[in-house]
């Protein structure tokens, strides 16, 4: 579904990190809004060790058409060597939901 809400969800070493990938993303009009979720635990296996780190969530906001440009623009800008990073289509979405997505994103999509 091209014309759908999408989801972006990334971990980060720290709010600012986040803050500035997510401005990037904002000003490259990639995605309409981010989330930054302070005080996330994350427990991991990374080459072959287990590890325990403190780190923020992102959660983004963009549409199903923008959401592959998304992606990849955080990849390239993430600070981490192998970022984490998930994007997905939304089941649903209230209309007024997608047209905003819609008016932020469009020109980029």
């Amino acid at each position: 579904m091209a014309d759908g809400v999408a989801l972006i969800w990334s971990p980060f070493a720290s709010s600012a990190d986040a803050e500035a990938a997510a401005g990037t993303l904002l000003d490259a009009g990639l995605i309409a809004c981010a989330n930054i979720l302070p005080g996330m635990i994350s427990l991991y296996i990374w080459q072959g060790e287990r590890g325990r780190g403190e780190e923020v969530a992102m959660l983004c906001k963009t549409t199903a058409a923008a959401l592959d440009a998304a992606v990849a623009k955080l990849a390239e800008i993430h600070p981490y060597a192998c970022p984490a990073i998930l994007g997905w289509r939304a089941d649903a979405a209230p209309p007024a939901t997608l047209a905003w997505l819609v008016a932020e994103t469009g020109k980029n999509a």
